[in-house]
């Protein structure tokens, strides 16, 4: 039985999802271990320009989307390419008939095709998500946690100091996503963006930013260092500190590429390495974990499959849907915000 979504979440007729996916290179393994791993989720198809890469998923494999949508008939197309692709791979899919559409990050090439790309979903009737998953990691899950039981009291500040320690030489991102050096805009489009979503998460609407950021390593196109100032409706302030030459004390610095500081006039929140979060109440030197930390599956405490199994319970239990992409364009606004400021030197409200 196909599945059957209402504009509104709450309206299942099916106990299972046919999930194709479209792209099948570095990151998508996450994505394909991930849905494998959720009972109610049942791979069928895997398109990508070089058919030989989506053969060795193991799926049936396909050169192009839609010869995979007509083929398989999913009732949801996961996008895990890059940006100039989204838009034709979101029209390919309303045109098909799919039902719900999750979409990687960096979402479409620019903010009017994002629209325009939420108004083809809207008219379609198909649930269009985009696959933010930061904001799914275990810690910032914590962090809310605690925000709403109160630990913290009125929450002031908050800080995350990126050092994914990465990006030094003329042989930087070359191992993993080599495009990365080609990229014009970087360490804001490509990777603040997760913490300009989380930070909205966590604090809020974003109001007013103030960005200073700069080229470490020559042998970029875009900008590997800088800091984004934020001011959040709730009168939280927060502040991304991003250098990619630098590191952090972690085995694996890529499960959380950094440190985070989360203070409140009760209490203050830290984030570290290890994945693990310890709080400290006001006035104390001692502090308690209140997450351990441990070891996770797929990526980044197993944040892909989060995000994957948050969305298939929101398509087949009508849970409430984080990460709609209508929503999104606010993550885009304010990016575009940060790059204005930083080029203009002031604060700017998106």
């Amino acid at each position: 039985m196909r599945l059957t979504v209402r504009a509104e979440a709450g309206a299942c007729m099916s106990e299972h999802i046919r999930v194709a996916c479209l792209g099948a290179g570095y990151f998508s393994q996450f994505h394909y271990d991930a849905w494998a791993r959720i009972p109610r989720a049942t791979l069928v198809g895997s398109a990508n320009r070089s058919v030989q890469k989506a053969a060795a998923t193991g799926l049936p494999a396909f050169s192009n989307v839609e010869e995979m949508l007509e083929a398989t008939q999913p009732d949801l197309l996961d996008i895990i390419t890059p940006p100039e692709t989204h838009f034709a791979a979101i029209t390919a899919a309303t045109d098909a008939g799919v039902k719900a559409i999750i979409c990687q990050k960096p979402f479409c090439t620019d903010l009017g095709e994002a629209k325009n790309a939420v108004s083809l979903a809207r008219d379609a009737g198909v649930e269009l998500i985009v696959h933010e998953n930061f904001r799914f990691q275990p810690w910032y899950r914590e962090m809310r946690s605690q925000i709403d039981a109160g630990a913290l009291g009125d929450v002031q500040q908050l800080t995350f100091r990126l050092r994914t320690g990465d990006g030094q030489g003329p042989e930087a991102y070359l191992d993993r996503q080599p495009y990365f050096q080609q990229m014009p805009k970087f360490l804001v489009h490509e990777t603040a963006v997760h913490w300009i979503d989380t930070f909205r998460y966590l604090l809020g609407d974003i109001t007013s930013v103030y960005a200073d950021l700069r080229k470490l390593n020559p042998a970029i196109a875009g900008e590997d260092a800088g800091m984004i100032l934020m001011d959040h409706a709730s009168g939280t302030r927060a502040c991304f500190d991003g250098n990619r030459h630098l590191d952090h004390a972690a085995e694996n610095h890529r499960r959380t590429l950094g440190e985070a500081c989360l203070e409140g006039t009760k209490g203050v929140l830290t984030l570290t390495g290890d994945g693990a979060v310890h709080l400290r109440q006001f006035g104390e030197i001692d502090t308690q974990t209140v997450l351990p930390a441990k070891d996770y599956p797929g990526f980044a405490g197993d944040c892909v499959f989060a995000l994957q199994n948050h969305v298939v319970s929101g398509l087949l239990d009508g849970t409430q849907l984080e990460n709609r992409a209508a929503d999104y364009l606010r993550v885009i606004e304010v990016e575009n915000a940060v790059y204005r400021s930083a080029q203009e030197g002031r604060k700017l409200e998106p």
